[in-house]
């Protein structure tokens, strides 16, 4: 596995949100943008970013709201409801972040995968519909629709990897309706269920490698 250097490490707090780069040896030129789950921090994503991109560049952004001993990206009204003029605000923010931190570290783009957890999957879900043509490749762990408007977004060309929990009984049963949401929208979907609840594991890193490798996995269909 390639050597993560401290001078990459380190939290850098000089754009909207703190985030951490790990750049390996022998770089791909590959680029993950994680996004990190509800009441955790920017590094719970990635042991299982380099388990599933070891040569990768990693940007491990930390979400602004703050939960428990952690973070979140957007403030929460229930478990399954939202405010929407946090998440409107929260996403804007985060749309002009991946701009300057792509321009300030030579990040290519369209060699990125946006990858986010429960509500960081939820601020990329929410990044694709409000702000089209900055996310090409999302893989997206334990998602559900999050936005009461929806704009007419065309996403033609975008490509998402949905993974849901099959006994993850609060969101699993939200992820077709948000698999049926962005295919209207054009992009196109890849909807997988692994034997699971809410956390991620193994499963979850087998299949965003392969998928991001452009190969097929034998794993059962969303329904």
């Amino acid at each position: 596995m390639p050597e993560y250097t401290d001078e990459n490490g380190f939290l850098h707090r000089d754009l909207a949100f703190p985030y951490r780069i790990f750049r390996p040896a022998h770089a791909s030129g590959e680029c993950l943008f994680l996004l990190h789950g509800s009441g955790v921090d920017e590094t719970t994503l990635m042991p299982l970013a380099r388990q599933i991109a070891p040569k990768a560049t990693l940007v491990a952004a930390r979400g602004r709201i703050a939960q428990e001993d952690g973070f979140r990206w957007f403030a929460r009204i229930t478990p399954t409801r939202f405010e929407q003029e946090s998440i409107l605000t929260e996403t804007a923010a985060f749309a002009a972040f991946v701009a300057e931190a792509a321009k300030r570290h030579t990040f290519d783009l369209a060699r990125a995968t946006f990858f986010g957890y429960s509500n960081g999957a939820n601020l990329v879900s929410s990044l694709m519909l409000l702000h089209p043509g900055l996310v090409e490749r999302a893989a997206l762990l334990r998602p559900m629709p999050v936005l009461d408007e929806v704009p007419a977004t065309d996403l033609t060309g975008t490509k998402a990897l949905i993974i849901a929990g099959a006994v993850d009984l609060t969101y699993a049963p939200f992820a077709p309706a948000l698999v049926t949401l962005l295919s209207q929208h054009g992009a196109e979907v890849d909807a997988r269920i692994v034997s699971s609840g809410h956390e991620f594991g193994d499963a979850d890193a087998a299949i965003v490698r392969q998928w991001m490798g452009g190969r097929t996995i034998a794993v059962s269909p969303a329904s």
